[in-house]
């Protein structure tokens, strides 16, 4: 069937379409990401879902303006850092603060997504980032810069130590 006049499709098209892994494309699905209906076994995704998602229209349309969208182009960028030697406290810290600077209000619409692991076993801590390139780059700016020597989240690896209260 040509793609003329086509209002569904699978999983492994729309993946080829966008260049992407067939994974790629069902984690989309999964995420919410991209909308498509489940067929017995299978995805399948319409052609509207398709270019709600690319923001283009469908490869197969004969005339873009007749689907009665502009093409806009959609940037996103996807960034894990990894902290070696963090301890449990400064983690957290972290946390908060690159959790609260991504809910922050901002000048562009769309949303800057962050999630924070931390492994208290190797002292290691993970950030992972999807936004905007723009966005992004000034959250791993604040990042880099609240690491940087004499900023108080030094390596205060001691796990075991009790909080010290004083009244």
């Amino acid at each position: 069937m040509s793609d003329e006049g086509r209002e569904l499709y699978s999983v492994g098209e729309v993946a080829e379409l966008l260049g992407l892994h067939v994974r790629t494309v069902r984690n989309y699905v999964r995420d919410g990401r991209l909308k498509a209906v489940r067929i017995g076994k299978q995805y399948r995704i319409s052609r509207a879902d398709f270019e709600a998602l690319t923001s283009l229209p469908d490869p197969g349309a004969k005339d873009p303006s007749a689907a009665g969208a502009t093409p806009r182009r959609h940037l996103e960028v996807s960034s894990i850092v990894q902290i070696d030697a963090i301890g449990p406290d400064a983690a957290n810290r972290l946390a908060n603060l690159v959790t609260a600077s991504a809910q922050s209000p901002r000048a562009t619409p769309a949303a800057l997504r962050v999630q924070t692991v931390y492994d208290r076993e190797r002292a290691r801590m993970k950030i992972v980032i999807l936004g905007d390139a723009a966005t992004t780059a000034d959250l791993l700016q604040l990042v880099d810069g609240v690491l940087g020597p004499g900023n108080g989240m030094g390596n205060d690896l001691d796990h075991d130590a009790e909080p010290v209260h004083r009244g």
